[in-house]
């Protein structure tokens, strides 16, 4: 297998969407909380670089074995496409697995049990979200596991782990008790930051969903935009990135963020007319990478904004 058929099995290019909750995490952990473990924080990154890697392996040695149209089978997918064998796929991603969990049982031992089960439900979503009889990617549900899981998971963990020895979350075992503690507040917060991050990321499942519907079909996968209509599937795709902009307002108006945020607006011009775009046509090879494009935009900006609020704050 050559490097760049191994880029285009685990689909290198839509890895933004694990980096950029990733890196703003780091930021609104340091901006909001104060807190930072860069030898940690670079630990994690690399478990959850590797595994958002294996699940998208995972995603395509699955797709290609489901298939009903052939020639999406041995043309479109890459497994069929590159004449892979199960066997070099298979170990690939066993391999990238067994990876992960050594750096996942570091990460338990270094801050406790709690980061094993927000991980564990992390990778457990993310392995069947393709994997098993009922995939959740073949159900209307893969955006709402797409974006909780990494626009919230990934976010959550990042700020769990600079700061695990706070009382931001907490779970211990005594006496056959089992202990769990929260800080609502800070809680909430994490969870309001996250939106922008779950939004955009839902929207790159939405748009391939919405691209792909035709062909979904004709493999028996029947997602979101199967279920609510296509038109009602762009309304949706709509919705919920200007909404990101409405989350920043409001976090700002609760002192979660630093009015510098504000930087994002200079994004607005731009993500209007890349929604207007799509909303015209939804062709995989036109129109999908529209919502990467907006998410990079957004977060790029959200980035921005975040570094501009730790100048102005110090």
């Amino acid at each position: 297998m050559t490097l760049s058929v191994f880029f285009k099995l685990v689909e290198i290019q839509t890895k933004l969407a694990s980096i950029f909750p990733f890196i703003i995490g780091v930021l609104f952990s340091i901006y909001y909380f104060h807190r930072i473990n860069w030898f940690l924080t670079i630990i994690f990154f690399a478990a959850l670089f590797v595994f958002d890697m294996t699940t998208t392996a995972i995603n395509n040695y699955m797709d290609y074995h489901k298939a009903k149209d052939e020639m999406y089978k041995n043309e479109v997918n890459i497994v069929g496409q590159a004449g892979l064998s199960d066997k070099l796929v298979r170990n690939l991603i066993i391999g990238m697995l067994a990876f992960v969990g050594l750096v996942g049982g570091y990460l338990v031992y270094c801050t406790g049990w709690l980061i094993l089960i927000m991980g564990g439900i992390c990778c457990f979503i993310g392995i069947f979200y393709t994997f098993g009889p009922i995939p959740l990617s073949r159900m209307p549900l893969g955006e709402a596991f797409s974006g909780l899981t990494m626009g919230l998971g990934i976010f959550l963990i990042t700020i769990f782990v600079n700061g695990f020895e706070s009382d931001f979350l907490t779970l211990t075992f005594k006496n056959w008790r089992v202990y769990f503690s929260a800080d609502l507040k800070s809680l909430i917060v994490v969870v309001w930051a996250s939106l922008p991050m779950v939004f955009t990321i839902a929207n790159i499942m939405l748009a391939n969903n919405l691209c792909d519907l035709d062909e979904d079909v004709k493999n028996h996968r029947y997602t979101l935009p199967f279920y609510i209509g296509k038109s009602n599937g762009i309304a949706l795709f709509d919705f919920l990135m200007f909404s990101c902009y409405g989350v920043i307002v409001i976090g700002i108006f609760f002192n979660i963020y630093h009015w510098a945020m504000l930087v994002v607006f200079f994004s607005l011009p731009f993500i209007l007319n890349n929604v207007r775009a799509f909303n015209k046509k939804q062709v995989k090879a036109d129109t999908f990478a529209i919502s990467i494009k907006n998410l990079v935009l957004f977060n790029t900006s959200q980035i921005v904004g975040l570094l501009l609020s730790l100048l102005l704050v110090r």
